[in-house]
């Protein structure tokens, strides 16, 4: 359990108020909260979820396994017997035949090995990004609780219609969507850098 899962437990009342006054009343109509709303297309509840449900310690073992594997690759394809003594037609046929495969295992820059290492620098690059993200929200969830918006908020009665809590619950809202968002585009950046990688066959 991280920082991001202990504030989330605690943040749980909280951000199901938010999103109960949001789901019922929505929120002032110029707010910011708006422009989060459409970019994260989830109530903060159910985003901050999502976010802790992001497990890069389930990754990070992936990527020295990769790394292992191509240059295990790389190993093999170094071992392919060159035709030695052996001439004539077959032997050169066989010589094109251990270099082309070869070349698919290692060195060429759609080799095997070569895909194996960038997957391996995906994998190291996704969870970085999961462990922003989470660190990210869980700075939100930080700030939230100690806002006044959350003394607002904090009440055994509520008038989901009051401007007040309205207003508190977009704040909290915009807060903790904004990291979210920024974290979604963080990662959505970094898939669509990776691409290329997709693409090779």
């Amino acid at each position: 359990m991280d920082r991001l899962d202990r504030l989330l437990a605690t943040a749980g009342p909280l951000l199901r108020r938010v999103d109960d006054i949001l789901a019922a009343a929505g929120a002032p109509p110029e707010h910011r909260v708006w422009d989060a709303l459409r970019r994260v297309r989830l109530l903060p509840g159910d985003a901050a979820q999502a976010v802790a449900a992001l497990r890069p310690d389930e990754l990070a073992e992936a990527a020295p396994e990769l790394r292992a594997d191509a240059r295990a690759y790389a190993v093999l394809a170094a071992s392919l017997p060159a035709p030695g003594e052996w001439t004539g037609a077959a032997a050169d046929a066989y010589d094109a035949a251990r270099r082309r495969a070869a070349a698919h295992l290692s060195g060429a820059s759609d080799g095997l090995d070569e895909r194996l290492q960038a997957s391996a620098e995906l994998a190291d690059a996704l969870v970085t990004w999961m462990r922003s993200a989470r660190d990210s929200v869980a700075g939100a969830l930080a700030d939230v609780l100690a806002s006044t918006e959350a003394v607002t908020l904090a009440g055994a009665k509520m008038d989901l219609s009051a401007a007040g809590e309205q207003q508190a619950a977009a704040e909290v809202a915009a807060q903790v969507l904004q990291a979210v968002a920024h974290s979604y585009e963080t990662g959505a950046d970094l898939l669509h850098r990776s691409a290329p990688l997709a693409s090779l066959r």
